[in-house]
């Protein structure tokens, strides 16, 4: 049956704005820690409704991005069913194709898949996102001269492909996973927004 999904991306990293990644660039420290969330605010996998979960990968790319080899740890919105959860899953590891199977196929290794209780929300194009104990972050856009918000389309890579993303910062940035070798707490580094619609 496939799926069909609506809903924001919050991502924040430890590039400096903006994080190169998208055009296909090395990362600005050589390699980049990232946090990437997916809020579904409407969507079915499989005949399956998950409108009002979360999924985050709290990531450590170990070069440039277009090459794989991420390690990741994943966490699923503990308000998710597990019914819920064993879709998102099955989107989130490529099994059901499409632009999300595209994605995760540059992820190597899982080193974990737990639940959480996620908080995203974005206000006016500011956002915070918080994955339990592991990762916060603070989100602001950019704007430009008629005030509305800088967007970044057509890129070589992205978290949400097919939609154009506002390009921000994160005043506020912290993040830390042993298993990936993970301890930042940053102020005004990447972060990037954006609305997205996958079907597969």
């Amino acid at each position: 049956m496939g799926y069909h999904l609506e809903g924001r991306l919050l991502e924040v990293c430890n590039c400096r704005v903006l994080c190169p990644c998208w055009i296909g660039e090395d990362p600005d420290n050589g390699t980049c820690d990232t946090i990437v969330a997916w809020r579904f605010d409407k969507g079915k996998i499989d005949g399956v409704d998950v409108a009002g979960t979360t999924i985050a990968l709290i990531a450590h790319v170990p070069g440039n991005i277009l090459q794989g080899n991420w390690k990741a740890a994943v966490y699923v919105s503990d308000n998710a069913t597990k019914q819920q959860e064993e879709a998102i899953l099955k989107v989130y590891t490529g099994k059901l194709g499409g632009p999300v199977g595209d994605l995760v196929k540059l992820v190597g290794e899982v080193v974990s898949v737990e639940r959480a209780p996620i908080t995203f929300d974005v206000q006016g194009g500011k956002g915070t996102l918080k994955v339990g104990t592991a990762g916060y972050a603070e989100l602001e856009p950019y704007k430009g001269s008629t005030g509305k918000a800088t967007t970044l389309t057509d890129t070589v890579f992205s978290t949400v492909p097919g939609a154009a993303v506002f390009v921000g910062k994160a005043p506020s940035y912290r993040s830390k996973n042993a298993k990936l070798g993970i301890d930042v707490d940053l102020k005004g580094h990447n972060a990037l927004q954006s609305i997205f619609v996958f079907d597969a």
